[in-house]
């Protein structure tokens, strides 16, 4: 019960703007500026106590507590081991970060980027911090967090060895901004060692709140080099890699000089003349701060004297900074794939560059409820969440020449790093899209089931569902509505996602569900409307005072549905009888008369009717999945949220519904909403209660 309202208070928050870039998110509830005030009245330096100076924030295996790897570490703040540390000098640069003992060159990769621009840069370093300025031996850094902004707050104890730093570090090293800024992303991952290994997209997106897609460069798409153009000027972060084949080629170097299973940031995409023709180059980054091509167009290289001289001062072609220019036609040659991240419309401010048109979900797939698996499981496929975009403009100026709406998907599961110390497992995940047809048309107040989604093949979707943070696709379609539906390859799979739409054009996208109603129709009888021989049963059992009690209710209930084999049940609980009671107990005795059982009667047998058709496999239960058509068939209208409420109070083992359980929910929703409808006096959608009346209801 309290996660479900903290769920709902967090959507609260959002509608407030917290968990913007604005308004980010305390991490761990630690405000940084109260915390530093308090450390600066009482003259101490801060101790994170969430993130201590300690073995299990390096990590937990290879740089755990015995590891080779952690002997001789110590925790030291930068003025105790540099006589004059600063936070910034000059700017943020490219040059600030150089990797260390840790495989998190994709990270160092994307740092390196987001130097590019100061616009970028200071969403994530907030300003003003200092080693010498109301210095408190803390300071804080913002990320994105699986759709919301956080904001982390840590000590400056940093891990070093023999005097010097064992992780990222600056080329001069006096500045430290690169080394905190490492180890509050390690914080928010659990430790350092959940940094190794990963994609560059990975800290690109974490950075900015934005989009990734990747392309494998050995199928290039003919537009490429003018996407990679447009991408840049528009503020995106490039990132490249080679593949390697086995874990002894990581970090190999070639005889060109570049890095297997390294991740770089490419900077730079231009033409040269040379020759009297234009040639594409792009200019390329090694996070370590050496180590650089030395083909064609490398620093120095011959292709460079065809070339006028104010044309390379403007490309700035020759330094010893890891930074070096290739020829695009070798880059896709050279390299495996290409990374980019495309930013959300709110992430610049210059009103120079086009933008995005952007739209973001939670979701959850629960067992028994939402987690439908992909389409090869049409029994539960339906059950996942749905979401819908209306694509009306075709794009200005396609770079693939072909008319249509452009839009990127990106499905993202969360905490798949933080679960790695428990070695647990990524879903494999994708999504598929469909055409909206027909009745369903300019409508997202409903769920597509079978009858739509498994009579007509998906128009696209992901080219695989894969064990990743994200899996992400640029597509090309024309104008429509499309439903997209994200899931894992199997069914009855946890996890909670977020899914993401970029389109060139404005476009309107909501999530698709059912809209919340109810259709239960009162019911009229008078005694002298009753059969004598129901009135003579009833009267046997209810005793000499004509009334049932919920005990007497059970037996009366149990007697009746003994008799059926198509049933698998224990009989109905005193709960479901107690709740029956609340609902059609007009007089306030706490018992059920003659007329009132009559009632009961009517729905006992409706809801059996119904519960027998959705029993598909005559197991005398109903599978859980099936709760949405079957409470629909009852006359309530609930989307995923109710529904997976229900699952979890009502489902019992193998996520089966009994009758007990479908009747005891049917009653309790019938009764919440007559509820509802008595406070609702305005007819608004929207009551107000105070702590007497919240808690006699929820009580009750």
């Amino acid at each position: 019960m309290s996660n479900i309202a903290k769920v709902l208070s967090r959507r609260l928050d959002r509608g407030e703007g917290v968990g913007t870039n604005e308004k980010a998110i305390p991490f761990n509830k630690q405000d940084y500026q109260s915390l530093k005030q308090e450390c600066l009245a009482k003259g101490t330096l801060f101790c994170d106590p969430t993130f201590p100076a300690e073995s299990n924030s390096l990590g937990y295996n290879e740089l755990g507590r015995y590891s080779s790897k952690t002997r001789g570490v110590q925790w030291k703040r930068p003025k105790e081991f540099y006589s004059n540390p600063e936070f910034i000098v000059d700017g943020a640069k490219r040059t600030d970060i150089c990797q260390g003992d840790l495989g998190d060159c994709w990270l160092l990769a994307a740092i390196a980027s987001l130097t590019l621009d100061n616009e970028i840069l200071v969403r994530v370093v907030p300003p003003g911090q200092s080693f010498t300025e109301n210095y408190a031996g803390i300071f804080h850094f913002q990320f994105w967090q699986y759709g919301q902004w956080v904001d982390v707050v840590i000590d400056d104890r940093l891990p070093t060895r023999d005097g010097k730093l064992l992780f990222v570090h600056s080329a001069e090293g006096s500045e430290f901004w690169s080394a905190l800024m490492e180890k509050a992303y390690a914080k928010l991952n659990g430790s350092y060692e959940a940094l190794t290994g990963g994609s560059t997209t990975e800290g690109f997106e974490d950075f900015t709140g934005g989009i990734a897609e990747n392309y494998e460069l050995n199928k290039a798409p003919p537009y490429l080099f003018k996407l990679m153009q447009k991408a840049l000027m528009l503020g995106s972060l490039l990132g490249c890699s080679i593949d390697i084949t086995s874990s002894y080629e990581t970090e190999a170097v070639t005889s060109l000089k570049l890095v297997k299973g390294h991740a770089y940031s490419v900077i730079g995409a231009e033409e040269v003349h040379s020759y009297g023709r234009q040639v594409q180059v792009v200019r390329i980054r090694n996070p370590w701060g050496q180590v650089e091509w030395t083909g064609p167009w490398s620093d120095n290289s011959k292709e460079w004297n065809s070339v006028k001289p104010e044309e390379k001062a403007k490309l700035d072609y020759s330094a010893e900074d890891g930074e070096f220019w290739m020829a695009y036609s070798d880059f896709i040659q050279q390299f495996s794939r290409l990374e980019i991240c495309n930013l959300t419309p709110d992430t610049l401010s210059s009103e120079d560059v086009s933008r995005w048109n952007y739209n973001q979900f939670e979701g959850d797939w629960k067992v028994g409820a939402t987690a439908g698996g992909c389409r090869n499981n049409s029994a539960t496929f339906c059950s996942n969440p749905q979401f819908v975009i209306k694509l009306e403009e075709e794009d200005d100026d396609p770079l693939d020449g072909e008319d249509g709406c452009t839009i990127l998907v990106g499905l993202m599961q969360k905490d798949g790093r933080k679960d790695k110390r428990f070695g647990r497992d990524l879903n494999t995940i994708g999504f598929a899209i469909y055409k909206v047809i027909g009745y369903f048309r300019g409508r997202n107040n409903v769920h597509l089931g079978p009858n739509v989604l498994l009579h007509q093949p998906s128009i696209a979707g992901s080219n695989t569902f894969i064990n990743l943070r994200e899996v992400s696709e640029r597509f090309k379609l024309p104008p429509g509505e499309y439903v997209i539906i994200p899931s894992t390859f199997e069914p009855h799979r946890r996890g909670s996602f977020i899914l993401r739409v970029f389109t060139e054009k404005e476009a309107a996208a909501s999530p698709m569900d059912t809209e919340i109603s109810a259709d239960v129709k009162k019911q009229y009888i008078s005694e002298s409307d009753l059969d004598p021989h129901f009135k003579q049963l009833f009267n046997q059992i209810a005793g000499n005072d004509s009334e049932a009690s919920e005990y007497e209710l059970k037996q009366i209930l149990d007697s009746v549905t003994s008799t059926r084999t198509n049933l698998k049940m224990d009989g109905f609980s005193i709960e479901t009888c107690r709740h029956i009671i609340s609902l059609l107990d007009r007089d306030g005795s706490g018992k059920l008369g003659l007329v009132e059982f009559h009632i009961l009667w009517i729905k006992i047998q409706k809801y059996l009717e119904v519960f027998k058709k959705h029993d598909t496999d005559n197991s005398g239960t109903m599978s859980s999945h099936e709760m949405r058509d079957a409470v629909k068939k009852a006359g309530f209208q609930l989307n995923n949220d109710v529904l997976q409420v229900i699952i979890s109070r009502y489902a019992k083992q193998q996520y089966a519904i009994d009758f007990d359980c479908f009747v005891g929910c049917l009653i309790r929703l019938e009764m919440l909403f007559k509820i509802f409808k008595t406070f609702d006096k305005k007819n608004s959608g929207k009551i107000e209660l105070d702590i007497l009346q919240w808690l006699c209801l929820a009580l009750s």
